[in-house]
């Protein structure tokens, strides 16, 4: 799963799972398994705030980008966040 990360000044905190093809972010559940390779699912239709892009299936891969919220003494990399390209599950580890 590719996550690019758009970085936002917001003193909300995000916490985000990747299991398989789904991704829980603050406790809900989004579930991309069914998006077959090559299709998109557009942003309107996936109801999540934190989600600020359509959802694609390239090369078997998802692709998205989620807000990054930050504060007002975020490092270099929080602000300028790199693209996380997640191939294990678990806790998707974001730049403070």
């Amino acid at each position: 799963m590719l996550i690019n990360l758009s970085p936002i000044r917001d003193d909300r905190t995000l916490e985000i799972y990747k299991t398989g093809d789904a991704l829980t972010i603050n406790g809900e559940n989004f579930d991309f398994t069914q998006l077959p390779e090559g299709a998109t699912l557009p942003n309107e239709a996936i109801g999540c705030e934190w989600i600020v892009s359509d959802v694609h299936r390239v090369n078997g891969q998802i692709e998205l980008t989620i807000l990054l919220p930050h504060g007002a003494d975020a490092s270099h990399e929080a602000r300028f966040p790199q693209p996380i390209n997640m191939t294990n599950d678990g806790q998707v580890v974001l730049p403070v």
